[in-house]
């Protein structure tokens, strides 16, 4: 049976690509990205780097990406700071993907959950990334979480770096690839939904051709690697196929080597937005 509840992920986040087009922006405020804006690398710099960005990307930008390492370095005041970017982003209307690819068994990966998808944390958002490799089924607790508050999660599939390959493209027991396994068991869960299913799953647009049967999924693909780490918009179109229309791009450097200019900013994301637009064939 078929679920179109509007509240669900999938169906937030196929509206919000719809209204303000395929753009995910990455937050990973490290030093050198701190020090080329001329702030200091400390928590007032960091809240400022990121009252900058809300700014000039949360209401026009579908998907932001905090990478929750580079606010944890500076402790609990980093983390106050994260906590009031997801607020202040998603009062301004964007959907908030928080990047922590956690992924445990039992009670931790309830814990986790709970940290990230729980409406009463702080931390919570309207998705997180979150790691197979103790087993898709060990993430169980999380994608119900996830479920039952609307939520979405992404699980590392084929990820942005090389020495990924490795790991991905080994062959299990039955010969299909590790990170088909994944893909497969996702679509699982996605089955029968529409528009759009709640959990995706994360591959890298520096992948290629991946040899990989994406077609199943039901659910959207999170593509990191794009601008500065190396991928160009159009080469989506190799990636993914004709799974382009559940794409959800990602670039991070690219945007944020704009600042501190509210308008560098906009016009990088909007330069970032027409080419995902002419990859995936948005036309609006």
């Amino acid at each position: 049976m078929a679920h179109a509840d509007s509240k669900r992920f999938g169906a937030r986040l196929t509206r919000a690509m719809r209204s303000r087009g395929p753009l995910c922006v990455g937050l990973d405020p490290h030093p050198a990205l701190l020090r080329s804006w001329g702030l200091p690398d400390d928590v007032a710099g960091l809240d400022r780097f990121c009252r900058t960005v809300v700014d000039a990307l949360g209401d026009r930008i579908a998907v932001v990406k905090p990478q929750s390492a580079f606010y944890e370095r500076f402790g609990a005041k980093g983390i106050a700071v994260l906590e009031s970017t997801i607020r202040q982003l998603r009062e301004a209307g964007a959907l908030v993907l928080i990047d922590v690819k956690r992924g445990d068994i039992g009670s931790t990966a309830v814990a986790y959950a709970d940290a990230y998808l729980d409406p009463a944390s702080p931390l919570s958002a309207d998705a997180m990334t979150a790691s197979p490799y103790l087993g898709v089924g060990a993430l169980r607790p999380v994608i119900d979480k996830a479920m039952a508050h609307g939520c979405g999660v992404f699980v590392l599939a084929v990820t942005s770096n090389p020495e990924g390959r490795a790991v991905q493209y080994a062959l299990t027991a039955d010969g299909r690839p590790v990170a088909q396994t994944v893909i497969d068991e996702v679509a699982q869960v996605n089955a029968g939904v529409s528009p759009l299913g709640d959990i995706g799953v994360v591959v890298g647009a520096t992948a290629g051709e991946t040899g990989l049967d994406l077609s199943a999924l039901n659910g959207p693909f999170l593509s990191p690697g794009l601008g500065a780490q190396g991928a160009r918009a159009d080469e989506l179109r190799t990636v993914f196929g004709e799974n382009l229309g559940a794409v959800l791009p990602s670039y991070s450097r690219e945007v944020l080597n704009h600042g501190p200019s509210v308008k560098g900013l906009r016009d990088a994301a909007e330069r970032a937005q027409a080419e995902c637009r002419a990859a995936i064939g948005y036309d609006r």
